[in-house]
């Protein structure tokens, strides 16, 4: 689905296709998998919800949040989100230059006019946006004449509508149908997932399937809060501001809901495999922390954490669906909304590069020879995170690496070598031999801390009970997750 008001008409436009091991979103093989136009969707709303510092350090800006995530050839080159000083587009211009020419960018509000002229300036390729708010809200304030900060608002969509009708770039709204089983298949394995089956096996009383619904439906209460208009009729005086007249007529305006609906409820189904629970879980490890950097507030953690698990649903091996995410931490913050945190990669588990989907065994079977067992073709996401990272990892910066499954021993020795100091994952198979696959050398990894997803206990180390927190632009302390929803979602009166 494509809207756009450039040059090029909606019949010119060729259909965005997934470039690499599938070309589409619908089911091909054993398993259905995310498009990469939705995944990139999914992982700029996420962006938005960035854990922050206080609300009031943000500054007066009317924009609010807006996530972004900037991809180049097929490879995600930055995930960006609005600060205090700058919103999503500025901080993209700001961090990659020149680097954006012929880039494809997801933002989770329509850009303002002032984001638009530097990014067509910069010679963008394709700039795509979810349709739900502009970057300055048309939904503050009130509808009419007398309300100043609702016609600047106003202004700046006329004003973003003529750039995008007289620039070269694709601005649009890209939004594809999921696959007929891809909700099931979402809730399915996130439901399964390593942390909520870790949670199993430590708690056998507890009901996990009922903490993933109750954690799926708080999500999904929040998000639509967040990203979603209820109101129809405000819907469409939105997306008539916004340049979008066609989305408002049947049956358009029905299957553009329709499909806001199931991305928002997918997103809430991967947040809730990593459930909060007033902070019972979280990620600890039991080294000295002296040895090496501060671990992240567990907010952080964790959101990064769904980061590498949206990326599993993009997965090309059903059996188990991992995703990996890399982020660095600078020396100081450079007006990112992630503050001196910096994206560096992510991968997920797939076949080599141009390799057809299904070309190669997607499952095994023990009673085959080993030379048809699937292990032998997959790329696993630490792999692919590493090798298509978008800048080099530098020793005097501590940089971190969130693994939805612990890494195997073809990938610790990798994650050593390249330069990651510290590693959040799950310990399930730690130590354990499966099959053809051994995780025995990970814990045996020096100079890697390693956090694992595990109960609190008292008897964790007193250095990682009293770490101080880091100025990162991030949360010192834990948040309750409803406040922080309920702080980004825009007014919706």
């Amino acid at each position: 689905m494509a809207a756009s008001g450039s040059r090029r008409s909606c019949d010119d436009f060729e259909e965005m296709r997934d470039v690499g091991v599938q070309t589409d979103a619908k089911i091909q093989g054993q398993e259905p998998r995310l498009s990469k136009a939705n995944l990139f969707t999914l992982l700029s709303l996420w962006m938005e919800l960035f854990p922050k510092e206080e609300q009031g350090q943000r500054g007066n800006d009317s924009a609010g949040d807006c996530g972004l995530v900037v991809i180049q050839e097929c490879r995600v080159l930055g995930l960006h989100c609005s600060s205090a000083q700058l919103h999503a587009g500025q901080v993209a211009v700001v961090k990659h230059g020149p680097r954006l020419k012929g880039c494809d960018l997801y933002f989770s509000r329509k850009p303002c006019s002032t984001c638009l002229k530097m990014l067509i300036n910069a010679g963008v390729n394709r700039i795509s946006y979810w349709p739900g708010d502009a970057e300055i809200s048309l939904l503050s304030g009130r509808q009419d004449n007398t309300d100043s900060s609702h016609q600047e608002a106003i202004l700046d969509a006329t004003a973003a509508e003529r750039l995008k009708s007289n620039s070269r770039p694709h601005i649009c709204v890209l939004l594809q149908p999921l696959a007929s089983t891809m909700l099931q298949y979402v809730d399915e394995t996130s439901q399964n997932c390593e942390f909520l089956r870790t949670m199993a096996v430590d708690s056998p009383a507890v009901d996990v399937a009922e903490v993933f619904r109750r954690e799926q439906w708080s999500h999904w209460d929040n998000l639509l809060k967040t990203f979603f208009i209820n109101d129809e009729e405000q819907h469409k005086y939105v997306l008539k501001k916004m340049g979008l007249e066609n989305f408002c007529v049947k049956p358009n305006f029905n299957n553009l809901r329709q499909h806001m609906r199931d991305l928002i409820r997918t997103l809430a189904s991967v947040a809730a495999s990593v459930p909060v629970l007033q902070g019972k879980y979280g990620f600890f490890t039991c080294e000295p922390l002296a040895s090496g950097s501060p671990a992240l507030p567990q907010d952080v953690v964790r959101h990064c954490t769904i980061q590498a698990r949206l990326l599993a649903c993009r997965t090309e091996d059903p059996k188990v669906g991992v995703g990996a995410v890399i982020w660095a931490e600078g020396k100081s913050s450079q007006c990112d909304g992630t503050g001196k945190l910096y994206f560096v990669a992510c991968g997920y588990n797939a076949q080599p590069k141009s390799s057809e989907y299904a070309e190669y065994l997607l499952k095994d079977n023990k009673e085959e020879e080993k030379q048809n067992w699937k292990c032998k073709y997959i790329l696993h996401a630490e792999l692919n995170a590493l090798t298509f990272r978008s800048t080099e990892i530098k020793d005097d910066e501590n940089t971190m690496m969130f693994v939805t499954k612990c890494p195997c021993d073809e990938c610790a020795p990798l994650i050593g070598c390249a330069g990651i100091k510290q590693v959040y994952t799950s310990d399930l198979d730690s130590g354990k031999v499966k099959h053809d696959v051994s995780y025995l050398k990970f814990n045996q990894l020096h100079g890697v801390q390693k956090f694992f997803w595990r109960q609190k206990s008292p008897n964790r180390c007193t250095s990682e009970q009293t770490a101080p927190p880091k100025a990162n632009g991030c949360l010192k302390q834990r948040r309750d997750e409803e406040t922080k929803f309920q702080c980004n979602k825009r007014l919706r009166s």
